[in-house]
């Protein structure tokens, strides 16, 4: 079989997660086999659809690297093809006009609820020559005996009983046609072999499995993956934190850490966490996926994130980084070098936009000192071990303000006073980065540089001194 699958989003919001893994799953099915992967636009919702949506998709994809051979397909330019396959239907008594009012068809409902009775249309009009120029739907006639059984990868058979399936509605009153005729269509003219897409459409698959069959197709190969969930059990969504691929990016998360834990997921291979794309396409197995929804946890997204941060390529990580240090209206060509910056703090951050706020004591003075830090570190004690600093700093070269130098300067000023090293790095390091926590105090001394770090001794021990007089 040749394999292709398609990712088929509506065009009605931003790129959910849920959705993005649905298109994971597509891409690495079609991958591990050889086959294409296809991108399908289902925008004949016109009221809900728009173009704003479909850029955030189309921007989505290309943000994840998840490449499409074929499309984007837009169903709004397949109308007249949809149409066609109506009029083969009606011909062939598979299909018929339905001109029941909206309110019989509300009321057939609520007695239908309260006799407890699945709710579905009766099937007057299936026999009934009903005007066409009159405003009607079209109805596909289901077979109203036997059973579909969806042979799922995922799920297993699932069996449906005929007897309880619509006779759904294939083309609205105003000429657009349904969800279950177009995404059929499409399936059959673009050979799909494969859907794969979340579970809430399994209901809907033993109907476009009767209408495959009524056009004469070979339904595919179905797999319905369970949705992820938010940490309240409730289906994830906006309440639960940030949902849409794009926010993702926005907030400082790598594409390939975010696949990585879309990936794991509700599946895994062996204790294995981290995979880049090619381990992803080796060893992706659709029938692996558990049949459990899985639970979106932001903590465990920020572990993967941290560990793809601190490996990547700092030259790679520094492009990325430039625009967070932008959003903070810090200009990365005025400091240290930005891939140098990287090389230092990535292990101390989750996210790019963490990293940039953690790095902006490279750039900028900052405006207060974090009151805790300066409380145990910014002591009068401190003072004389400050002031040696800036004295020696002060008589170094511009060329020998380099991490060895800087090491043995601060070394011999612990020496000198004859206390151990973190009495004199650690009240450094507050008055040059405001905090207690920085790379180590030579790489954060070169970082910083010369003029900002007298600057800012000369600030800490206004700060002591006027903690004194305070006092």
């Amino acid at each position: 079989m040749r394999v292709r699958t398609r990712f088929a989003p509506s065009p009605t919001g931003y790129l959910h997660v849920g959705g993005a893994r649905t298109a994971l799953f597509c891409y690495l099915h079609a991958r591990k086999h050889g086959g294409q992967f296809v991108l399908r636009i289902e925008d004949t919702d016109l009221e809900r659809s728009t173009a704003e949506s479909v850029n955030a998709i189309l921007e989505g994809m290309t943000w994840l690297g998840l490449d499409y051979d074929e499309g984007p397909f837009y169903q709004t330019e397949r109308f007249e093809r949809y149409n066609a396959v109506i009029e083969e239907l009606m011909a062939k008594g598979l299909a018929y006009r339905c001109d029941c009012p909206k309110e019989r068809l509300d009321k057939l409902r609520v007695d239908q609820k309260a006799r407890r009775l699945k709710p579905r249309y009766d099937g007057r009009c299936r026999n009934r020559q009903v005007d066409p120029e009159t405003p009607h739907v079209i109805r596909f006639k289901n077979p109203v005996d036997g059973v579909v059984v969806v042979d799922d990868l995922i799920r297993g058979k699932v069996p449906f009983n005929n007897e309880e399936l619509d006779d759904l509605i294939l083309r609205r009153t105003d000429g657009t046609p349904t969800y279950n005729l177009t995404v059929v269509v499409d399936d059959a003219d673009m050979a799909i072999s494969h859907v794969i897409r979340g579970d809430d459409h399994l209901n809907n698959t033993p109907r476009q499995i009767n209408i495959l069959r009524a056009l004469g197709h070979e339904p595919p190969r179905y797999a319905h993956v369970p949705m992820i969930l938010g940490d309240d059990g409730a289906r994830l969504s906006k309440r639960h934190g940030a949902v849409s691929v794009i926010s993702f990016r926005d907030q400082g998360y790598l594409p390939e850490a975010l696949l990585n834990y879309l990936v794991r997921l509700g599946w895994s291979h062996g204790d294995q966490e981290l995979f880049s794309i090619e381990e992803m396409i080796e060893c992706f197995e659709i029938g692996d996926v558990n049949r459990a929804a899985s639970t979106f946890n932001h903590d465990k997204l920020d572990w993967v994130n941290q560990q793809y941060l601190q490996h990547a390529d700092p030259a790679r990580i520094a492009r990325l980084l430039s625009p967070h240090m932008g959003r903070l209206d810090i200009d990365p060509s005025t400091g240290p070098d930005l891939v140098e910056v990287v090389k230092a703090q990535a292990a101390r951050a989750k996210t790019l936009a963490e990293l940039a706020e953690i790095s902006a004591f490279c750039y900028r003075d900052f405006e207060t000192f974090d009151e805790s830090s300066a409380k145990k570190h910014l002591r009068p004690i401190a003072r004389e071990s400050l002031e040696r600093l800036a004295s020696a700093f002060e008589l170094m070269a511009y060329e020998d303000w380099t991490p060895e130098e800087l090491k043995r300067v601060v070394e011999r000023v612990a020496e000198e006073l004859e206390v151990n090293l973190g009495k004199v790095a650690q009240p450094l390091r507050v008055a040059i980065v405001g905090r207690a926590a920085s790379p180590g105090i030579d790489e954060t001394l070169m970082l910083v540089g010369k003029e900002a770090t007298l600057r800012r001794i000369g600030k800490a021990l206004d700060f002591i001194a006027a903690r004194e007089a305070g006092a």
